[in-house]
């Protein structure tokens, strides 16, 4: 019948275009339905990324750190317990506020708490330390200190005592007024200004944690030297 021819010639073809593309592709005597995957190509097509990813995606070995100021996302999510969206979270918040420059100042990133504070106090540094507010960075408390030589990060002091001193009114105080408050430094004395400027003044003490960069561990350092009045 004419429909049987058909079906016969067309599977015919088909096997002759299947040989054909056997003979093609240098692979004459290979078995049907046989699969090789493609070589790799050059730099900057999908497989480089997906291995560029695997590799940013493994622990950091031994003795190995990451430049919270500097690194990108995919590098900072290879820090223990920080995923690639707590990650761009930190890029986020540094990009839109300036760089951390000390393991104290990374409490303002939501999500941060000082559990995952004193994972990562052995495994990050901030290449920003002491150009913020003139000082070294500084731990925050029970988290070990970060400046033992050798582990790249910068050597950590607390701030001099200061003379006791009245307290400063957040709400009328200038930016270098509040420079002199330990661990505020002239960026962020900037910020606190900036922002009372745009909401107007602070209800209360507890409300300078509004501030990009003013975390609980900062405030709860200076509340005895401010007030909101």
């Amino acid at each position: 019948m004419p429909a049987e021819r058909r079906a016969v010639l067309m599977l015919l073809g088909l096997a002759l275009l299947g040989q054909g593309l056997r003979v093609w592709a240098g692979r004459p005597g290979g078995p049907p339905g046989d699969v090789r995957l493609i070589a790799g190509g050059p730099p900057g097509v999908p497989r480089a990324h997906r291995d560029s990813s695997l590799t940013l995606a493994r622990p950091l070995a031994p003795g190995e750190h990451v430049d919270l100021d500097r690194a990108t996302a995919l590098e900072i999510a290879r820090l223990p317990r920080v995923g690639l969206t707590l990650a761009r979270a930190i890029v986020r918040n540094r990009d839109a506020n300036g760089p951390f420059g000390s393991l104290e100042a990374l409490d303002r990133v939501p999500g941060i708490g000082p559990g995952l504070l004193a994972a990562l106090a052995e495994q990050v540094t901030f290449s920003a330390a002491g150009r913020l507010d003139g000082s070294a960075t500084r731990p925050v408390a029970g988290i070990p200190n970060n400046g033992d030589p050798g582990t790249g990060h910068a050597p950590t002091a607390e701030p001099p005592p200061r003379p006791a001193a009245e307290p400063l009114n957040l709400n009328s105080a200038t930016a270098a007024d509040l420079e002199r408050l330990p661990f505020i430094g002239p960026f962020m004395a900037r910020q606190i200004v900036a922002y009372r400027d745009r909401h107007g003044p602070f209800p209360s003490v507890d409300s300078l944690v509004k501030v990009p960069g003013v975390g609980p561990a900062t405030l709860a350092k200076i509340r005895d030297r401010i007030l909101a009045q």
